[in-house]
């Protein structure tokens, strides 16, 4: 006799936003995924297409929080595990992540963090047979809370980091870039024009770098303005480097190393003929699509560009490839992908982006290098070594008006140096913006 057909059973709500945000930090942490690949890049994780807009905006939460709590993470649930994070299955140790985020930090009810947990494990061959461990941990963690915690502003970050800013910056100011790391930042907007408009409508501020500001929920296709090409996302620190090389309209600019492309959009709605030049032809798409939304041209060349033969300009943007630790608190993924070795590597190559890019200068262009990380060895000194090696630039410098009169943005030599902890606001949502570095150099007449 046929069996009846019975029909699948619905899955339990949040239980795929919470599988995906496991899958994509094991991707992160266990195979050195970076977390924007997994999102929308060539790994985009493919059970994405079919999250509905809450599960997405849970999932994108669940991840964040886990990356940018990493540290204490581990320091409170290894509190709980007589033996460790179990080593034979990797994606338990996930689990109890996710778990434990959810407890101390999402408007997530308890019981429903533990379960959903506990089924996660269920599922996976090798963490199954932990899903008595995770449910008892979890259920302590929600006992016991945050109250188990010894305060500590650096747990978040890899000592190594840690380190190095405190060499570079002093204590005060490493702990200060540690803890805004640790907030979540407001979406920065570049609007074409009338800032102060786009700011009521998007219930945001006009920040002092002339950024609109806003604390964004859901999908920023939907907010207003994006159809019609008004805006394009970028950080505050981010839109000041194109800014640095002046009027620019009718002069021929070279953007070196372009996408994602939102300061090839500043350089092309600035009038100049643009030539933005990356190796990706994937992010170069992304690029070409973010400026037909913006109704702005520029040239794009997917190319090397230290083999590109483009000929000479009168202005070059090269915003060269670095160890981005000037915006994990944007890519909270960051510090858990690099590694103080990667540093060497990104100098050498960054040296010679810098040659190649002084090479495509006319007699008396201007060469703007910037790159968003807090690294001396990848910013200030590297400007040095280039001055000290090739006698065709001169360091131009930066003043304070050219930067909306913000002088504690600029360095001794005039270089433009932000800091996480800058534009500080009394609510944490509202203050802060990526740790950036960029030098205005001239290329002498002969």
């Amino acid at each position: 006799m046929a069996r009846p057909r019975t029909s699948p059973q619905p899955e339990v709500p949040g239980l795929a936003a919470r599988r995906i945000a496991a899958d994509i930090l094991d991707g992160v942490l266990h195979r050195r995924i970076a977390l924007d690949e997994q999102l929308s890049g060539k790994a985009a994780h493919p059970g994405l297409a079919g999250l509905a807009d809450r599960d997405r905006a849970l999932m994108r939460r669940l991840t964040a929080t886990v990356l940018r709590r990493l540290g204490t993470l581990r320091y409170l649930l290894g509190g709980f595990l007589e033996k460790g994070f179990p080593g034979d299955a990797p994606r338990a140790e996930t689990i109890l992540l996710i778990g434990a985020a959810q407890i101390l930090w999402l408007e997530v009810p308890d019981h429903a963090a533990v379960d959903l947990s506990v089924r996660l494990a269920q599922a996976d061959r090798r963490a199954a047979r932990y899903a008595g461990l995770i449910n008892a941990v979890l259920r302590r963690v929600a006992q016991s809370g945050t109250t188990t915690l010894s305060p500590k502003v650096t747990r978040d970050t890899p000592e190594w980091l840690v380190k190095r800013w405190t060499k570079t910056y002093g204590a005060e100011t490493a702990r200060a870039i540690a803890q805004a790391n640790g907030q979540e930042p407001a979406l920065d907007l570049t609007v074409k024009s009338e800032a102060d408009s786009w700011a009521e409508r998007l219930r945001g501020r006009v920040m002092p770098t002339g950024t609109v500001r806003t604390i964004a929920h859901g999908a920023i296709s939907l907010l207003p303005g994006f159809d019609q090409g008004a805006w394009w996302v970028q950080d505050a620190a981010a839109s000041l480097p194109a800014r640095l090389l002046g009027d620019i309209r009718d002069l021929s600019v070279a953007d070196l190393c372009a996408a994602p492309g939102g300061k090839t959009a500043q350089l092309a709605f600035a009038g100049g003929r643009v030539t933005a030049v990356d190796r990706s032809s994937v992010r170069l798409n992304r690029l070409r699509e973010n400026l037909a939304r913006l109704a702005l041209d520029a040239e794009t060349v997917t190319a090397d560009a230290l083999e590109w033969q483009g000929g000479s300009f009168d202005a070059v943007l090269l915003d060269a490839p670095c160890s981005s630790t000037g915006t994990i608190r944007r890519h909270p993924d960051v510090p858990w992908l690099k590694n103080e070795a990667d540093i060497a590597v990104l100098v050498s190559l960054q040296q010679r982006l810098l040659d190649r890019a002084v090479g495509l200068l006319k007699p008396g262009a201007v060469l703007v290098y910037c790159v968003c990380s807090l690294e001396p060895e990848e910013a200030e000194d590297q400007i040095a070594a280039l001055l000290a090696r090739d006698p065709r630039v001169a360091r131009s410098p930066i003043a304070a008006q050219e930067v909306f009169g913000h002088a504690e943005f600029l360095t001794a030599d005039g270089g433009l140096r932000t800091l996480p902890p800058q534009l500080p606001d009394p609510d944490p949502r509202w203050s802060g913006l990526d740790g950036f570095y960029a030098a205005r150099l001239t290329r002498q007449a002969p």
